[in-house]
């Protein structure tokens, strides 16, 4: 298996980034010799600090060798029942099509580093488990963020799992089936002498990173209005067109802060080590949003997808496949069938 290098690993980031942001465990990738080499501090042993250190690195395995690690169940009784019930007919007789996005984020859905046609990540598990649950066979296909919306509308795909926030304006289109929290975080430069950025004054003066258009943004804007109110240095949002030039604008100190999907944002932190999450929040705010597996509104797959994941839930393998891709802090207790979600405009 092939070790995943900074080199590589900064590449893979900057491609994510700009992907994330114009939206919204097996093998190590960290072996061993590389973590000696890390706690390394030119004497003999490392402090006990430095070992604590590099034991807390999470391990991923970002190549097809994590599919290994997949978990798999059989058929739930219950679902297949609701799916019978529903009256939905497969785009291909016994197989789910998913839609997904292979060139997206890190570590939901993304191409394998050791092959550009594997898509990898929790969204690609959990897909494999809801096909799996609906005793359906699983059947991937890559989407362009753009694209899946008339993909499902056009009867192209069955279901998108995609990190799509569930929203008001969505649901008239679309029905969901929810399986993770909707979370951005604020991201500093690992040497950043900010902590925590938790109100609105904590980005008084500071120049932050955010895409435009985006839900994100209108957060954003809404603390720079209130610090104007307070009567204090407001803030400032900043725009890159090229979003690994934001990144990059974020280790030199042109910019101070950076919004990016959770996720995304704990990934580079925990392999790279260059920069800090010190921040999150709901990205449907001002309502507590989620992000949903979306399928054809009226289609009646919603349901039976709910039975999944929550079965998931229930008996531990949800919890199995977002530790496995540290996504911990976006677990949900419950699935919901088209709860509330990003008020319309």
């Amino acid at each position: 298996m092939r070790t995943l290098t900074r080199t590589t690993r900064l590449a893979l980031t900057a491609t994510s980034l700009l992907a994330a942001l114009t939206l919204v465990s097996c093998a190590a990738v960290i072996t061993d010799d590389e973590r000696a080499a890390s706690t390394d501090t030119g004497s003999d042993t490392a402090s006990d600090s430095d070992t604590a250190a590099a034991a807390a690195v999470p391990e991923f395995d970002l190549t097809t060798g994590s599919l290994d690690g997949r978990p798999h169940i059989d058929p739930i009784p219950a679902a297949v029942a609701a799916l019978e019930e529903s009256g939905f007919q497969p785009i291909q007789a016994g197989k789910l099509t998913v839609a997904l996005g292979g060139a997206g984020t890190p570590p939901t859905s993304f191409f394998a580093e050791d092959d550009a046609q594997t898509i990898i990540g929790s969204d690609p598990d959990l897909s494999s488990l809801i096909a799996e649950g609906l005793g359906l066979e699983y059947t991937p296909e890559n989407v362009a963020w753009a694209d899946w919306p008339l993909g499902i509308e056009s009867g192209k795909y069955d279901l998108a799992l995609t990190n799509i926030g569930v929203t008001e304006e969505r649901k008239e289109l679309f029905d969901f089936a929810t399986y993770r929290d909707a979370v951005m975080g604020f991201l500093v430069a690992d040497g950043s002498e900010i902590t925590e950025i938790s109100k609105p004054e904590d980005i008084s003066g500071l120049k932050v990173i955010v895409g435009s258009g985006t839900n994100q943004e209108k957060f954003l804007l809404d603390w720079i209005a209130q610090n104007e109110k307070a009567g204090i240095a407001p803030g400032e949002a900043v725009y890159y067109e090229d979003n690994a030039a934001g990144l990059l604008a974020l280790g030199s100190g042109r910019a101070d802060v950076s919004i990016q999907p959770y996720s995304l944002a704990k990934f580079q932190e925990q392999t790279l080590g260059e920069t800090r999450v010190v921040g999150k929040f709901n990205s449907a705010f001002p309502v507590t949003g989620q992000v949903g597996a979306a399928t054809a509104r009226g289609s009646g797959l919603a349901e039976p997808v709910a039975v999944v994941v929550n079965e998931l839930i229930e008996t531990g393998v949800y919890d199995e496949v977002l530790t496995r891709w540290g996504q911990g802090d976006e677990a949900i207790t419950e699935s919901l069938v088209n709860p509330a979600g990003l008020p319309k405009p």
